[in-house]
């Protein structure tokens, strides 16, 4: 039995590629970058917004640019965080059955702790119980530190933690940690990407990662 559930959120929890891709675009543009499609920001995102800024921009960007990249980045996304994104199909049925049955969910997100918070408030209200994002002073997965705080603080006696998300940055995390992961294919990346971590479970949707949560 799993309990609790650590969630990835960009990619799993939410859809949230459009507005990503928007964000970063309008700073490129203002600082008169060539663009990028939404279908590139899929392998950009994933190791934080720091790591999203340097991906996007020219290679050799120096430091002083990317800074003024990133503070653009940002006051767009704030502003614009919900225009498109979205939960997946099913996803807050499935949140909603799991608290129902007792079953603690969780959210572990290289996203800015702040943006986080409301974006899953906006969306799931209390069925994701606490998040750890960028800015709480955990290092940035796959460093296993927040979701080893995350099992502990709930964890349940006869159960172990399952980590769920859709990038080999969320396997390595679960791998780190020493938990099962679950790889999820509506998100972000591919199959081999995942396959290549041996995840203990890969769902293709989201009745198939209830099967496995709930057994």
């Amino acid at each position: 039995m799993y309990n609790p559930i650590i969630f990835d959120l960009d990619g799993t929890l939410l859809n949230t590629i459009g507005d990503l891709a928007a964000a970063g675009n309008f700073a490129l543009e203002k600082l008169g970058f060539p663009t990028h499609s939404v279908d590139e920001f899929r392998y950009f995102v994933g190791n934080g917004i720091p790591k999203l800024i340097e991906r996007m921009c020219p290679a050799n960007t120096d430091d002083v640019t990317l800074k003024r990249a990133h503070g653009i980045f940002s006051e767009y996304y704030e502003l614009h965080k919900a225009d498109l994104t979205r939960p997946y199909d099913g996803m807050t049925e499935l949140l909603e059955e799991l608290k129902s049955k007792g079953i603690t969910a969780v959210c572990n997100t290289n996203k800015d702790y702040v943006f986080a918070k409301e974006l899953l408030q906006s969306f799931y209200g209390d069925t994701i119980v606490e998040t750890v994002g960028a800015g709480l002073g955990y290092s940035t997965k796959p460093d296993p530190a927040a979701a080893r705080y995350l099992a502990e603080k709930y964890r349940k006696e006869g159960a172990k933690p399952l980590y769920v998300g859709d990038s080999n940055v969320d396997m390595k995390t679960a791998k780190n940690a020493g938990f099962d992961a679950c790889g999820v294919l509506w998100g972000f990346r591919e199959r081999k990407e995942l396959e290549e971590q041996n995840p203990a479970h890969i769902a293709a949707n989201i009745d198939e990662l209830r099967k496995i949560i709930l057994g």
